[in-house]
Order: structure tokens, then C-alpha cells, then sequence
């Protein structure tokens, strides 16, 4: 067990209706054409693959998948939609669980690295995706920039979503490299809101270039978004491909 928070059966049974937009074919198209490009003939391994939202796309695009996840719950919804012979899922952390065979591809997206609440099992989910790799294959992060810039002195919040049924901020700690997102979600028609929150490790882009060398991987690439557009200092996050060597 590391650090990371578990999803609990209600969070698992509604995050799919939550996340719409980000299964979307706009969102998804292009996230399911980068990788499967990576994959090539080979197998890809998900990292906290959760309900399937890129990894059952991505298999009945013709890429074998493996999945780690930590919830039974999320893997459960997942199981709804695709079965265990077609996409295996191992329950377990993605800084130490182990599948068998090796991978042309490792992946990991949605700002997930950051479930993992310290910098040194961030460093073992480098190691991990390293471990499963064929010489040659890559490990892919897709990663927010953390919107540091926005903060003025004395303030600790930034909100990141505000909408008719949504609105949420993330708070920093700054000396601990720390932000716990807030999420204030409208369910019904009563109006109310429902609370949630949940605690992240933000990392840098040049602090994961570290965390890669000491797994043994060298930065490829590094991208704004899906589309492969370019990575400037106002991007507000990144896609990441690190290669293990031949």
C-alpha cells in the first residue's frame, strides 16, 4: 500500500457520469492516437488504469492492455465494460505491483503520478514503469504544470474550475510541495452541493526528468497537449515520453 487515497465504491460508481468531457471522442481521439503510436505491435501497461476510460478505448483500438490499479472499486466498474481475459487488471500500487511480460508502452495520465504523496515513491513508479519496459519502449506522463504563477503573496488558492454544476480550487503548501484539490459538485435538482477533496504531490517537469535518469530512462519528448503541440513556459501542462535505452 503507498500513500495514495483509495476510491471509495460511490466515488468509483459516479466518476464516469463526472468525467464526460474527458472521455469525449475530442479528448480522446488524439490521447488513443499518441499512445497507440507508441505502442506500436506491442503491449501496453496502464498505471492506475481506474474505470478504463483510456484503456478500454485504447484496447478495442487493437493495443493489448494490462491495467494496475489501486481501488477494487474503480477496477470493477472498468470490469462492467470489458472482461479479464481481454484487458487483465492487477489490483495493486503503481510504484511497486508487478505484472508478468515486458511492454513497448507504460503509461500514465490525468495528473495520476500525483496520487502518490512523496517524492520517493514517485521515484519507485519511475522504477516500476522502467522494470516492465523492453529496451527501447517509453513511459508516458501526462502532467498539469502547477500554476504556481497564479498565486499572489499571501494567497494559497487557485481555482481551476468554475462552472453552473462544478467549482473547484486547489490550496498549496509550498514547503511541502503539496495541493489538495476542492471540489464542490451540484447533484439533483435540489441545488445542493457535494464536497470532496482529495491530496496531490505536484512535481515539476525538470524534477521528473531526474526521477527518469535515476530509473535508467532519457527524455524524448516533451509536448503541451495530445495534439502534439509545443511545450512553452505558458503551458498549463505536458505530455512527457521518457525511452529506456537499447
Amino acid at each position: 500500500m503507498t500513500s495514495s487515497e483509495l476510491w471509495t465504491r460511490a466515488t468509483a460508481d459516479r466518476y464516469d457520469a463526472e468525467e464526460t468531457e474527458a472521455s469525449s471522442a475530442a479528448v480522446l481521439g488524439p490521447t488513443l492516437a499518441f499512445l497507440a503510436e507508441l505502442a506500436g505491435d506491442g503491449r501496453a501497461l496502464e498505471f492506475a488504469i481506474g474505470t478504463g476510460r483510456v484503456g478500454v478505448p485504447l484496447r478495442e483500438r487493437g493495443v493489448p492492455v494490462v491495467g494496475i490499479e489501486l481501488s477494487e472499486h474503480m477496477a470493477a466498474v472498468l470490469r462492467r465494460k470489458i472482461d479479464e481475459e481481454t484487458l487483465p487488471v492487477v489490483i495493486g500500487d503503481m510504484a511497486t505491483t508487478v505484472v508478468p511480460g515486458e511492454f513497448t508502452l507504460v503509461y500514465l495520465v490525468y495528473n495520476t503520478i500525483t496520487n502518490l504523496l512523496t517524492q520517493d515513491e514517485q521515484v519507485e513508479c519511475f522504477r516500476n514503469a522502467a522494470r516492465h519496459l523492453k529496451p527501447g519502449g517509453r513511459f508516458v506522463v501526462e502532467l498539469g504544470v502547477p500554476p504556481l504563477r497564479l498565486l499572489p503573496p499571501g494567497q494559497i488558492a487557485v481555482p481551476f474550475d468554475v462552472s453552473e454544476q462544478h467549482l473547484g480550487f486547489d490550496t498549496f503548501d509550498l514547503v511541502r510541495q503539496m495541493l489538495v484539490s476542492h471540489h464542490f459538485t451540484r447533484d439533483g435538482e435540489d441545488g445542493r452541493y457535494r464536497r470532496a477533496t482529495s491530496r496531490h504531490r505536484y512535481a515539476w517537469p525538470a524534477e521528473l526528468d531526474l526521477m527518469a535518469r535515476i530509473a535508467g530512462l532519457e527524455l524524448e519528448r516533451r509536448v503541451a497537449d495530445w495534439n502534439d503541440s509545443r511545450f512553452t513556459q505558458d503551458s498549463a501542462k505536458h505530455i512527457s515520453v521518457w525511452r529506456k535505452p537499447t
